[in-house]
């Protein structure tokens, strides 16, 4: 499966952004899709993710923050950011995996990246 993220941007502290994950190639609806994050000088991080029948799991410091959704129709996965913080900046990455999870290493197919930042 192939992925592409778009979305990112320059925003302010207590702004939204919207990113999203189109995926082509192979059948998605059978993926669970990650949104992984990685700043400068830091290891990549998980961040939220959604299982393929639509499950829900995150990282506690966006809990309440951030939503993830997908439709399967459109091959698409959405996640809306709100109330954003200097912390969240940093390159956003989706990722797929067929099984379910919150490690780099059980995603198979990543887009490339697209670049938060939020200033303060």
């Amino acid at each position: 499966v192939q992925l592409q993220a778009s979305g990112g941007g320059l925003v302010q502290a207590g702004g939204s952004l919207r990113l999203s994950c189109a995926a082509s190639g192979r059948t998605f609806s059978n993926y669970a899709i990650g949104w992984f994050r990685q700043a400068p000088g830091e290891d990549r991080e998980f961040v939220i993710g959604i299982s393929n029948n639509g499950r829900t799991y995150s990282i506690d410091s966006v809990k309440g923050r951030f939503t993830i959704s997908r439709d399967n129709a459109k091959n698409t996965v959405s996640l809306q950011m709100n109330s954003l913080k200097p912390e969240d900046t940093a390159v956003y990455y989706c990722a797929a995996t067929m099984g379910y999870g919150s490690a780099t290493t059980q995603y198979n197919y990543w887009g490339q990246g697209t670049q938060v930042t939020v200033s303060s």
